[in-house]
């Protein structure tokens, strides 16, 4: 893409920001936004900042239709110095190509993305909170506009990135949570979109979530589609077992999604001299690991919460209890080491932070 320029609109008249202690996640958007849009033989163009407002697209836009959409989610954080910066941008960046090819979504520019996301929170730094443990939410999406009822892909798109300042994720610190195994309903299948951050495979995971919820579970712990014997996901996050010493997860398979927190943990785990796997669990090995007194931690990974901790599996009926309900050591020192990281209070020795200083302000 040869476009380089962004075209900005100020907006004239800004919004009250919200209190610290009053942030929900998602429910507040800051002053702007970015579009770009693309058309077949333009490809990629228009990029621009504008105030945050609707958008009007056809009723007959395929997105309605045959949902042709992916997404990202990243953060902004506020360093002890008062900096923006974030945490592996770039990954997210690859990871939307990614899902933008299994969608046939044409592909972005990864560098122009990120130089779209650093001048949109460069421009909307006031809204980046500053309290303990609250960021930035940053939410790229590209949708399919063409106005056409046919099944194909669409020759029109538009790429959006919106922001929202959202409050700490443990108001009182990480706590474990019920997780229900689920027998019935799969996430997705290997061949399908599961690898891909695409709208669908949310949607169709949301049936099985409000069951559980129902019955005083935080989530659901998904299956392999085919079996339905193998672990793949909790939630929306990957998953960790640590087991008589070594901590193992699920291996990427086509039907997981790769996240960027997994990839971190490995290589955090790594360096620390901790074993760690990616391999087939099946809930047998977990549930007799249990049983053995050899499953000593278990926990999700994602952006939103970082690390999330597992204090109970309930499987086929069984209660399964992890490290007695309680945080694990190696969860803990990975959510502490994490977040440090991510906030500049400890030292970054894989070079995963980058200032959003380093360009220059929207003028």
């Amino acid at each position: 893409m040869e476009e380089r320029t962004i075209q900005v609109d100020l907006c004239s008249t800004k919004k009250e920001k919200p209190k610290s202690d009053q942030l929900q996640f998602g429910k507040v958007f800051t002053d702007h936004m970015f579009i770009m849009d693309y058309s077949d033989p333009l490809g990629w163009h228009d990029a621009r900042i504008v105030p945050y407002q609707p958008i009007t697209i056809d009723p007959s836009a395929m997105i309605f239709h045959y949902g042709q959409s992916v997404f990202e989610g990243l953060k902004a954080y506020l360093s002890p110095e008062g900096e923006a910066q974030l945490f592996r941008p770039e990954k997210n960046m690859q990871r939307l190509n990614r899902s933008n090819d299994r969608l046939c979504i044409p592909p972005i520019d990864e560098e122009f993305a990120l130089q779209a996301i650093k001048e949109l929170v460069a421009l909307e730094r006031d809204w980046i909170p500053a309290s303990e443990g609250t960021s930035l939410y940053i939410r790229p999406f590209v949708i399919s506009t063409e106005p056409y009822i046919g099944v194909a892909p669409s020759r029109h798109y538009k790429f959006i990135i919106i922001l929202s300042p959202v409050g700490a994720y443990y108001a009182e610190g990480i706590n474990p949570v019920k997780i229900a195994v689920e027998n019935h309903y799969v996430r997705t299948v290997k061949g399908g979109t599961g690898e891909a951050k695409t709208g669908g495979n949310y949607a169709a995971s949301l049936k099985a979530q409000e069951m559980v919820a129902n019955t005083g579970y935080a989530q659901v712990l998904w299956l392999d589609g085919v079996e339905k014997k193998y672990i793949e996901e909790v939630g929306s996050m990957n998953v960790f077992f640590k087991i008589n010493g070594e901590v193992v997860t699920p291996a990427l398979n086509g039907s997981i999604l790769e996240g960027v927190t997994r990839n971190s943990v490995i290589q955090l785990l790594k360096h620390w001299n901790i074993p760690v796997a990616e391999r087939r669990v099946s809930m047998e090995e977990i549930y007799q690991a249990g049983k053995d007194g050899l499953l000593e931690e278990a926990f999700g990974t994602g952006t939103a919460a970082v690390i999330s901790p597992i204090g109970q599996l309930t499987w086929n009926d069984e209660h399964l209890y992890v490290n007695d309900g309680n945080t694990g050591t190696v969860a803990k020192r990975l959510y502490d080491t994490l977040t440090g990281i991510q906030y500049g209070k400890e030292k970054d020795p894989f070079g995963w932070i980058e200032q959003v200083e380093e360009v220059s302000r929207v003028k």
